[in-house]
């Protein structure tokens, strides 16, 4: 395994971190990387200070993750369509009390994109080699769409690794209710994307050149209050920047079959750790929380009003209430074991 500060195209000796975050010029990369600037949160400078970005091979995969911060590691999982980009909002406050990292999944964003690999177990195995890596046996974990299926697969099949688990907005294969073929017309607009993205190639080719058009609805449509316009031009610049972008896209979607299976497996095993189910009150509210209830013993059910999907993005300010104050514990025992004890007076 190696760490590597991206060092490509585009680099300049002295570059500041967030420049280097937002000039990458990679295979993996596209030439529309947006500014870090965070609106209504942190100053730039701050973030710029705070943050720099990694290449990290691990096996035969290149993750790139983002990281920065002090004190207890803590792992945010982006879910589909974005990239690490949609935590931004919320990183630097974290950053005050966690070592955060923000990977890239396989197949997403400046990260590898194998053929294959992209069932919840292996996307769960990449992220445990990524923390080896950078040196992190226990951490805690907050994943949000597909990230809460990598996150539950993170906590089912390496319970020893996870302190505590987050999760937000999506339903769990394998584990949830599958919903019927004949849906509502409500229902079938939050969910038809599964069965499109599961498609073998012809969504690639009705996908491609209009991926404002298909990308551009799904973040529109999923937003109680609408996304920046900068982050979604760089989600769907990200998709279009070449075929294998946008035919990784779909791949997490493609492995369901074995992804349901596995979870069939992992939800006779009762996950040990206290578990967090935010949901987004215009979207999945409290059934978030209820599906974790299939699997875990120890759930918290939080709904952010006002808020559809994209939590970390439409609700920052109450998504880094939710989160800082689930891992207040966490937080507070990991400072306590590393706080020396009173010494003894010389005689």
């Amino acid at each position: 395994m190696s760490v590597t500060p991206y060092r490509g195209p585009g680099y300049r000796q002295g570059m500041r971190p967030a420049r280097r975050v937002r000039e990458m010029r990679g295979r993996e990369a596209d030439s529309r990387r947006p500014r870090l600037g965070l609106r209504g949160a942190e100053p730039a400078g701050r973030f710029a200070g705070t943050f720099t970005s990694h290449y990290i091979d691990t096996g035969d995969l290149r993750q790139h993750v983002v990281t920065g911060g002090d004190g207890p590691p803590l792992l945010l999982v982006h879910g589909w369509p974005p990239t690490w980009y949609a935590w931004r909002l919320v990183m630097p406050a974290l950053a005050r009390d966690f070592f955060v990292m923000v990977p890239d999944q396989r197949g997403c964003g400046l990260s590898g994109k194998p053929e294959d690999g992209y069932d919840t177990g292996t996307l769960a195995a990449d992220l445990v080699a990524l923390m080896d890596a950078l040196g992190h046996e226990r951490f805690a974990v907050a994943g949000h769409d597909t990230g809460m299926w990598i996150g539950y697969a993170l906590a089912a099949d390496h319970p020893g690794r996870i302190v505590r688990l987050a999760v937000a907005e999506t339903p769990l294969p394998g584990v949830s209710p599958s919903p019927p073929l004949f849906a509502d017309a409500h229902l079938n607009n939050a969910l038809w994307h599964f069965a499109f993205n599961r498609l073998a190639a012809v969504n690639d080719q009705l996908a491609a050149g209009r991926e404002e058009v298909y990308f551009g609805w799904q973040f529109a449509t999923k937003a109680a209050r609408p996304l920046p316009g900068y982050a979604v031009r760089h989600y769907i610049g990200t998709l279009a920047a070449s075929p294998d972008a946008l035919h990784a896209s779909f791949a997490i979607y493609r492995a369901l079959d074995a992804t349901i299976a596995q979870n069939q497996q992992r939800k006779t095993r009762r996950l040990p750790m206290p578990v967090l189910g935010i949901g987004g009150g215009h979207s999945l509210a409290e059934q978030v929380a209820d599906t974790m209830k299939l699997a875990a013993d120890d759930v918290q059910t939080l709904v952010i009003p006002g808020c559809a999907h994209w939590i970390a993005e439409e609700a920052p300010e109450e998504t880094l209430a939710a989160l800082t104050a689930f891992l207040a514990s966490y937080r507070d025992e990991q400072a306590t074991a590393h706080t020396p004890g009173p010494q003894s007076a010389p005689i």
